[in-house]
């Protein structure tokens, strides 16, 4: 029976590979949502947000958004964009002195003072992950310098400035528009947001963001109203579920991370822009149907049709994979692009996963994902919290369910 573009029976696949994925010990629990041309197709939830105390993982269970917050700050950003108030070629330094005199890393370097002059990366390649910043979770002398200083972000490591001020200290990875390496980039653009707003950035995504998409379950901190729907956070790995330089799986296949009852995102200070938010699978809903509706929900329009197919076309050269990437990253590189703010399909037979020219998308280190499909007229968000996302092929597969069971 097709009910909406889908067959039903093949529908309901997905719901058999989510609990095999909880029957496995893959995801102590998930959830995934539906939607095509606006209307829900389907809605399911697996498993378990809390193991140790027997808690449901339901539709309103809180999640760690992590890297899922990237599209939200390049919404942000180019909401002043649209004001005249600046353009995306302009140095960073602009807003944000600490970055006026930088210093990349000389080709080859082994140590961190092998450097040399560097211009100020670009608005454009700070959005666009090309300016030459890392993670520390990435491979490289940088990223190595980055987890020795614990330059990640987290809910509970003070203010926004603070710590990009600290960044801007250490050298780029490699000269700027030379590379592409998946990186702290967001979060420096969430502080230009700051700066030139003249908001907190928890502020400004309540005033110009969610709060006028009625998106009043995600936040920056647990809202008081959500506590007692948390989830907690569990890890395959044995040691640090960030620490993928250092993998070990040994063992028991779903560690506890972070209980929901003493997580740092309940009283966050640190307002990450690119990894800061928590919310629910309805109101990410939301932003996915904002996206895939080209910057308008209902009578709201956040940005104009234009800039939203700007945002979402691909802003590099070719691929990922032609950009010389060393990092890990949260999509595929080979057939894939990449906007502003998210990833977008080139060419799906390179990508090796079933999808259509222009998806735009991308996830969480919690293994969350979305994506907004322009051809199938799809919004698709998947929800779990298991650190690192690349543990299992999981992206992969819920796509190939997805597009398996449209018929049409």
């Amino acid at each position: 029976m097709a009910t909406n573009g889908f067959d039903a029976e093949k529908l309901n696949r997905i719901r058999g590979w989510m609990q095999g994925y909880v029957d496995d010990r893959k995801f102590a629990g998930c959830s995934m949502l539906i939607a095509k041309g606006g209307q829900e197709a389907f809605f399911h939830a697996a498993g378990q947000r809390d193991m140790e105390h027997g808690l449901p993982f339901e539709r309103d269970t809180v999640v760690r958004l992590y890297s899922m917050t990237k599209p939200l700050t390049a919404v942000a950003l180019m909401m002043l964009v649209e004001k005249g108030l600046f353009h995306l070629d302009l140095p960073v330094s602009a807003f944000l002195p600490e970055f006026s005199e930088m210093q990349a890393l000389v080709p080859g370097a082994t140590r961190i003072d092998q450097v040399e002059a560097a211009p100020c990366p670009t608005l454009h390649q700070l959005m666009t992950h090309t300016a030459g910043l890392s993670y520390p979770f990435n491979p490289g002398v940088l990223a190595e310098a980055m987890n020795a200083e614990d330059l990640i972000f987290g809910p509970s490591q003070g203010l926004l400035g603070d710590m990009v001020d600290r960044v801007a200290r250490l050298p780029l990875a490699f000269q700027p528009g030379q590379r592409w390496e998946y990186s702290v980039a967001m979060d420096v653009i969430g502080r230009v947001v700051e700066v030139v707003s003249g908001q907190k950035l928890d502020a400004f995504f309540d005033e110009h963001i969610l709060g006028p998409l009625d998106m009043t379950e995600t936040a920056f901190r647990v809202p008081d109203h959500a506590k007692d729907r948390f989830a907690a956070l569990y890890t395959p790995l044995a040691g640090d579920a960030m620490a993928l330089n250092a993998a070990r799986t040994e063992g028991e296949s779903l560690r506890l991370v972070e209980s929901p009852h003493g997580s740092a995102f309940l009283t966050a200070d640190m307002f990450s822009g690119g990894g800061g938010l928590v919310g629910t699978i309805d109101d990410f809903l939301t932003f996915s149907e904002l996206l895939r509706q080209r910057g308008r929900i209902g009578d709201k329009r956040l940005l104009s049709e234009s800039t939203m197919n700007f945002m979402m076309r691909n802003h590099l050269p070719g691929d990922i994979a032609s950009m010389g990437p060393q990092s890990f990253a949260e999509q595929p590189m080979d057939g894939m692009g990449f906007g502003l703010g998210g990833a977008v399909v080139l060419d799906p037979a390179r990508t090796r996963t079933p999808g259509s020219v222009g998806d735009f998308s991308w996830g969480g280190m919690a293994s969350t994902f979305f994506w907004t499909d322009p051809i199938h007229d799809l919004s698709v968000v998947f929800l779990t919290q298991l650190s690192p996302s690349s543990s299992y092929p999981a992206r992969s597969e819920m796509k190939a369910l997805v597009h398996a069971a449209l018929t049409g």
